[in-house]
């Protein structure tokens, strides 16, 4: 840290253009954002004024306050063994695409490409996740504050809470997100700088205002308190065109009997009882979709000044960060809570606790605070998202490769991936109108991502055969920790993914399968012949791209 220190930025630059050279890529993207900057992004996309907000009546409603004040933490705490495994790798291998190179290097190209389209789902996944989730708040937001029915009827889309007006608003918010995007990293970096301090100001006026002005104050013991408010036989069953209320497997419009039910004896009465232990973990998804998307940092590494530590740590606080301020507003919310399961079972949870302790005046602040920090995560899952594709496309690794990985001349950001992923993104949300459905798929394809760079690791560490990470190769290291705590982190991705394909996100399981299915197929007909995973160049071509992107720059600067 003291040699680094002691550079120029320019320095600093040199340096980290010849990591990027020694991994095989040309300098193609601007390496302009700091370590805050690099932080930022992925504080921004965890955003705790997104998950743990929209989804915040989903957790209440299974098992109660105790979801928030006991189930946040536990859930961070493992959330963080995935975080510091990842932060290692990122130290090793500061490229765009973290989790896809570093497959590669260390289990060879199938590993890559496997989590390299597990990753391509989750980044879309979770950017759908995001800006339906602003959506959906925002229309809400609006009624509330100017006093209208949450059904209004809205010209040529019905309702003002039908799906189809959701998904209107979905495009109007991704609009100005993606035109910041392509316009450059610089205005996109300064705005994730903002990013984090209306999180963090924002949380601490929540807070402020819940308990000076706040109408209730529950005791101490409520936060432990456990109430079912929706059983999870309800939340998993659907109304059958005949008038019967059966498990069922929602896709769209269409509601057919739940298959998960009929090829497991007991689970219908398993979910009928409702049992604490099944409860509690099945309301984790709150906590656990809040904390994805922290691979960001990773993924911007190429456009991060001295990235070996910087993504590194990025990646690391991110979550370290979030799990406390996340913490802090979900104390106050459920201390304010007047009615568990009145607030569980509104459709805009958060809101209803703000308009039941305040004045409008200030219930209206609070609104305003979340919806700008949705906008927010929105705009940097597009930059992530983007980068990700962009970095999967440079290797050639799916169809359009040669469209995805084009690098605009003048602004040096992925134009066309950023279109193309955000569009994707929006019929992802079509397929699916379930909200809870498209954040299991989001958090399931990343964390399975996550999981798999971080195994091959430990595997190889362990056999010391081929790479892995060494204090010498990763300056963010966790040393002798780093085994065991690889161990805790792949053990839980293997928990949570068994449990957010379970019931009321059967639509998860049948999806995956589905993705499994495709994936093996087409792996076996194409890329299995011809697929090659990064492509080292040498160090005279990687100068040449260099050159050639300086010369079309200062063309179009003429």
């Amino acid at each position: 840290m003291a040699d680094q220190k002691s550079k120029s930025r320019e320095e600093i630059i040199k340096q980290d253009v010849k990591d990027l050279h020694r991994l095989g890529y040309a300098q193609q993207l601007f390496r302009e954002m700091g370590g805050f900057s690099n932080f930022a992004i992925s504080f921004s996309i965890i955003s705790i004024l997104t998950g743990a907000m929209i989804l915040y009546g989903y957790g209440l409603r299974f098992a109660g306050p105790i979801i928030n004040t006991v189930g946040w933490p536990v859930v961070a705490l493992f959330t963080l063994t995935v975080a510091a495994s990842m932060a290692e790798l990122a130290s090793a291998y500061p490229t765009a695409g973290g989790l896809y190179y570093w497959a590669h290097r260390l289990g060879g190209k199938r590993w890559a490409w496997v989590t390299a389209w597990l990753n391509m789902l989750g980044q879309i996944t979770i950017t759908a996740g995001i800006d339906i989730a602003a959506s959906i708040y925002i229309v809400g937001m609006v009624v509330r504050m100017l006093g209208i029915p949450a059904d209004a009827p809205v010209p040529l889309f019905g309702t003002a809470n039908s799906w189809g007006f959701y998904l209107f608003v979905m495009v109007i918010i991704m609009i100005p997100q993606i035109l910041i995007n392509a316009f450059g990293i610089r205005l996109t970096a300064l705005l994730n700088d903002f990013s984090v301090y209306w999180h963090i100001g924002g949380v601490a006026i929540i807070a402020i205002l819940l308990f000076f002005f706040g109408k209730t104050h529950q005791p101490f013991s409520f936060g432990f308190t456990t109430v079912t408010t929706v059983n999870p036989l309800d939340a998993s069953s659907a109304e059958f065109p005949d008038g019967t209320v059966a498990p069922a497997l929602v896709v769209g419009n269409l509601v057919l009997h739940s298959p998960l039910f009929n090829l497991i004896p007991g689970l219908e009465n398993l979910y009928r009882a409702a049992p604490f232990a099944l409860v509690f973990v099945l309301a984790f998804l709150q906590a656990q979709w809040t904390f994805t998307g922290y691979d960001a940092s990773a993924h911007v590494a190429e456009e991060t000044v001295m990235a070996r530590l910087n993504s590194a740590w990025g990646v690391f606080l991110s979550v370290a960060v979030s799990a406390v301020v996340g913490y802090v507003i979900l104390l106050a919310l459920t201390y304010s809570i007047p009615d568990i399961a009145a607030t569980a079972t509104d459709d805009y949870p958060v809101l209803y606790i703000a308009y039941s302790n305040l004045s409008k005046f200030f219930a209206d602040i609070i609104a305003i605070i979340v919806a700008g920090g949705m906008w927010l995560c929105g705009l940097s899952s597009i930059t992530s998202m983007s980068r990700m594709w962009f970095a999967f496309a440079r290797d050639d690794g799916m169809p359009g490769s040669s469209i995805i990985k084009q690098i605009h001349p003048k602004y040096r950001t992925p134009v066309n991936s950023i279109l193309i992923t955000c569009v994707i993104a929006f019929l992802l949300t079509v397929y699916s109108a379930a909200y809870y459905v498209v954040t299991s798929i989001s958090t399931i394809a990343l964390y399975l991502a996550y999981g798999i760079p971080i195994y091959l690791n430990w595997r190889n560490k362990r056999k010391k055969e081929g790479e892995y990470t060494t204090p010498e190769t990763a300056p963010w290291n966790l040393g002798k920790w780093g085994p065991f705590i690889n161990i805790i982190a792949f053990i839980w991705i293997g928990f949570i993914t068994i449990l957010f394909i379970l019931p009321p996100n059967e639509l998860t399981l049948w999806t995956m399968v589905a993705l499994g299915i495709f994936m093996v197929i087409y792996w076996q007909l194409g890329p299995k012949h011809w697929f090659e995973g990064p492509k080292k160049a040498s160090e005279e071509e990687l100068r040449r791209i260099e050159e050639e992107l300086e010369k079309i720059i200062a063309r179009g600067d003429d």
